[in-house]
């Protein structure tokens, strides 16, 4: 309503100067009155719109400073020794109040305490505190935390760890920061955002649908700016250039996405129609990301610094694609239906065409495989895959290089797991006839041993239920999420060269993904967050500007996503599920089964696309704004400088080609 007021007073001033203009001129001629009107009333609208831009800019920042609210209050933890602050919204024009907020949790240490009247001084502290109190937070600069892995950390180096929701790409509720990250030194952040089967309400109270994309993913770089900024004011702790993005599944894709598309101007739009802070459209069209510290103009980010995603739900552009290529080179597998396995049989070759149209290359030497066999690692290599029924039998006909590439680094990240099992000391094994073993036989156990039983799926990552295993999404590692290992190494890299571009290039700083901090490059899992029997399937070396690709311009093309009734950190999904019988979205009452015919479905299908094709309000196509792809290396984006995508061993709504493609890029 504050824009709206203000547009239309700024066109009520613009029509009064205009019929002043024009009287003042009556004893010019006819042309000349009508040129200096127009001049004038040109040059008036551009002052008025900068002058409304300038007004909005001191209202956002005013309003999301949270020196100026009143009304959040903050908790203490004593057992994680940490401060959790009420959730409070991240923008100034929220459309859903309860899914654009944001929560974070400062690790103890950071804190002298909570200064409740204004004078600086910390009026209640960890020993002294009772209930939830308003106030700011007194922040200790000085203090020290040395993470798990060695690292040292202060309030003004800490790391910042932003959770992204939106599991299936739905809503997510505002929630408060868990305390997880606080004895590592990290600041965590919890924030809501909207999602796909989102409606709001108007001002004539009228119901309209809002869940469009790229809003969850908008809301989350909204969240980003509110943390950031506040950082930079001295009301929280932090390191604006250490965020990290993380999340699970669809949590994961925006993970991805968030670390993908940093500061890329397609997403700003969206940012500032909800008052999104540091971001303010111009007069002329362009935007200004800078917002006022201490009477100056400090350029404040929307990006990450790096991004561990888990079973990341991205790119859907050749998601379908690339899951039933994987299905399908499979000859032992069962299709639920003749259609189903025809489809797959089409869907497969369709994605041979789409690697083989990508121009992909690698370098042996930057991946550490012999991809053609000569027993050296000095050559370029063509990723491509070819069919030939007879010399790849066994997979259905697929065979080439890109296969090469994803075989090689399956083993090697499985081999590194097997290597690696001596972790799991509090795993139940089995033996072949699935009884438990006792504490004396699993002490006798050689790690040749357990290999061989984690690979038959005889083990299980909790100490009751029955035999886990690779296909068993509950079991095996899915069985406990404390149990993937601290030191798993392998970072994928979004800092490689796309054609002749450069991250490097684009962003004007070196993109090291060498020599991290080591509680930085693995550790625990996100809140709520499980996986399969882990394989990072994202372990390219250096610094991955021996990658190089030709990326797609992705202009059509949807996934549809199924999943089951999932309730994460505030993340509600309700869809349909092949084993339902169904294809019905969240939200939706149009199902497969309620079309008269399959003309009939094949028609809506086309009109949603070409709905898509058309272009949003912006002139975007939604389906390229969620492509990664699309904005890895792109001249407009900051690259992160590390990213890691850990995929498991049996995925079930997400080929591992797709992630296998992120890493190339």
């Amino acid at each position: 309503m504050k824009k709206i007021i203000a547009l239309l007073c700024s066109i009520t001033l613009v029509f009064s100067l205009v019929a002043c203009s024009s009287a003042s001129s009556a004893v010019e001629s006819e042309d000349s009155v009508s040129e200096n009107a127009e001049a004038e009333v040109t040059d008036t609208a551009d002052a008025e719109t900068q002058a409304t831009m300038v007004s909005d800019k001191e209202y956002i920042e005013a309003t999301l400073n949270l020196a100026n609210n009143t009304d959040y209050t903050w908790s203490y933890n004593s057992s994680a020794d940490a401060w959790v602050m009420s959730i409070v919204s991240a923008v100034a024009y929220p459309e859903i109040e309860d899914e654009e907020g944001v929560s974070v949790c400062v690790p103890g240490p950071y804190v002298t305490g909570i200064d409740t009247d204004g004078d600086g001084a910390a009026d209640v502290t960890a020993a002294s505190y009772t209930d939830a109190v308003n106030g700011s937070l007194v922040i200790d600069y000085d203090a020290e935390i040395t993470s798990t892995n060695g690292q040292v950390y202060t309030a003004s180096t800490a790391p910042v760890i932003l959770n992204t929701g939106a599991a299936g790409y739905s809503s997510s509720t505002n929630t408060q920061a868990a305390t997880t990250y606080a004895s590592e030194g990290y600041i965590n952040v919890a924030c809501g955002n909207r999602g796909k089967q989102d409606t709001a309400t108007d001002a004539d109270g009228n119901t309209y649908y809002t869940g469009d994309a790229p809003s969850c993913l908008a809301d989350q770089k909204a969240a980003a700016r509110f943390v950031k900024y506040n950082i930079l004011l001295g009301n929280l702790p932090g390191s604006v250039d250490y965020l990290v993005s993380t999340g699970g599944s669809g949590g994961g894709a925006h993970a991805t996405m968030f670390a993908a598309t940093s500061n890329n101007s397609d997403f700003y739009p969206y940012q500032e129609e909800v008052g999104a802070v540091g971001c303010y459209l111009n007069g002329d069209g362009t935007y200004t990301t800078t917002v006022t510290i201490n009477d100056e103009e400090v350029e404040l980010s929307d990006g990450a610094w790096g991004c561990i995603a888990y079973s990341a739900i991205t790119s859907l552009y050749e998601g379908d694609m690339a899951l039933a290529f994987e299905y399908y080179m499979d000859v032992d597998y069962e299709f639920g239906s003749d259609f189903q396995a025809q489809l797959a049989e089409y869907l497969a070759e369709a994605y041979m065409e789409y690697i083989n149209e990508q121009n992909l290359t690698v370098e042996e030497a930057a991946v550490g495989f012999d991809l053609d066999g000569d027993g050296a690692q000095n050559s370029t290599i063509a990723l491509t895959i070819e069919y030939d029924k007879t010399l790849y039998a066994d997979t259905n006909g697929y065979g080439g290089t890109y296969l090469d590439l994803y075989l090689a680094e399956f083993i090697s990240n499985l081999q590194w797991y097997l290597d690696n099992l001596d972790y799991a000391s509090g795993w139940t094994w089995f033996d072949e006839d699935g009884n438990a073993l006792s504490d004396e036989e699993v002490a006798a156990m050689t790690t040749e041993d357990k290999a061989e039983a984690f690979i038959e799926g005889r083990y299980t990552a909790s100490s009751t239920g029955g035999m886990g295993g690779m296909g068993d999404m509950a079991g095996g590692m899915g069985g406990d999420t404390e149990m993937l290992p601290s030191g798993m190494n392998g970072a994928a890299d979004f800092t490689g060269s796309r054609g002749d571009r450069s991250d490097t290039e684009a962003s004007g700083k070196d993109n090291i993904t060498t020599g991290l901090p080591g509680d930085m490059t693995g550790g625990g899992l996100p809140d709520g967050a499980s996986i399969g029997a882990g394989a990072d399937t994202d372990s390219l070396p250096g610094d991955g500007k021996a990658v190089t690709d030709d990326l797609p311009d992705s202009t059509a093309g949807t996934s549809s996503i199924t999943n089951e009734n999932v309730d994460t950190s505030g993340d509600i999904m309700d869809v349909g599920t092949p084993d339902a019988g169904t294809t019905q979205a969240a939200g939706s009452s149009v199902d497969s089964n309620n079309y008269s015919s399959y003309e009939e479905m094949v028609e809506a299908y086309a009109a949603d696309i070409a709905e898509i094709e058309a272009g949003d309000e912006y002139g975007n196509n939604l389906v390229y704004l969620y492509n990664p792809l699309n904005y890895i290396g792109d001249e407009d984006t900051e690259g992160a400088a590390w990213a890691r995508i850990l995929m498991g061993a049996s995925e079930g709504n997400m080929s591992m080609f797709t992630s296998l493609n992120l890493q190339i890029a």
